[in-house]
């Protein structure tokens, strides 16, 4: 007998703002694990999303997956991977 339950597709958003050299930095290594792994994400500028600045405004990036904060300042490659194959197995 085999599982057939579908696997979801974790919601990978990461918080940036203009000028945060971090924010260059997490943006490469989110794009590089999320496309190997065929996960489709995206960045919020939070200069747009003044509450989203006010929360988070000395840990930018800050990684979301799923809604939940899961890393800020620099991104770990290797915890991202476990996070979005969390689910596969």
């Amino acid at each position: 007998m085999t599982d057939s339950q579908p696997r979801t597709v974790p919601r990978v958003e990461l918080l940036v703002k203009d000028g945060c050299h971090l924010c260059a930095d997490a943006l490469a290594v989110v794009e590089e694990v999320c496309t190997r792994h065929g996960v489709r994400w995206h960045a919020v500028d939070v200069g747009h999303h003044p509450e989203l600045a006010e929360r988070h405004a000395e840990e930018i990036p800050v990684l979301m997956v799923d809604g939940v904060q899961r890393d800020f300042w620099r991104i770990d490659p290797v915890r991202l991977e476990r996070l979005l194959t969390a689910g596969s197995a």
